[in-house]
């Protein structure tokens, strides 16, 4: 009997760390190398930083976007992202000094967990992503998010209404593009 306890515990040992191994690895295998997110975290949740936030993000989405428009890999799409991170500091810098903030950002590139989240009809799961990550002081309020590569999507303001209107930046660059 005292046999059977033991071979019966080493099995249950086994089988949690072939759960727990191939579980990581089918994760870590899925479609989530194939996107560059962007994440833009604000300093806090106050009114004035989830504005500015939203400030650099114009400002930082108009820098790129000439670099990343004709990319056709992930891996093209961070490194240029790699070689534009200083360049994106000042961009995001600037905003915040322009709006009379006085803290900095940081910008860098990352590989992190993120929970799943939804844009436009896109669904991304909850799993290890690479990111372009800019924070805005503490980095501790809500974050805009976006994808890099493929470039899905974009927000921008069209008319003096400030009303929001949702572009498909593969439609802006790709189709319109063609079509001047």
């Amino acid at each position: 009997m005292k046999k059977f306890f033991i071979i019966f515990g080493i099995l249950i040992i086994i089988s949690v760390v072939c759960v727990s191994v191939f579980g990581a690895i089918g994760k870590s295998e899925s479609g989530n190398q194939n996107y560059l997110r962007i994440h833009i975290r604000a300093n806090s949740n106050s009114d004035e930083d989830q504005g500015v936030k939203f400030a650099v993000k114009e400002s930082v989405v108009s820098y790129l976007s000439p670099y990343l428009k004709k990319v056709q890999s992930v891996e093209e799409a961070m490194n240029i992202v790699q070689s534009k991170l200083r360049d994106i500091e000042k961009v995001s810098n600037g905003v915040l000094k322009k709006n009379g903030f006085s803290y900095s950002s940081r910008a860098r590139l990352a590989t992190e967990e993120f929970p799943t989240r939804s844009y436009e009809g896109l669904t991304l799961e909850e799993g290890i992503y690479d990111a372009l990550i800019i924070e805005l002081g503490s980095g501790t309020g809500n974050n805009w998010w976006c994808i890099v590569y493929p470039p899905l999507c974009f927000v921008s303001k069209n008319d003096s209404s400030g009303k929001i209107t949702y572009k498909s930046l593969v439609y802006e660059v790709f189709v319109r593009d063609e079509e001047y």
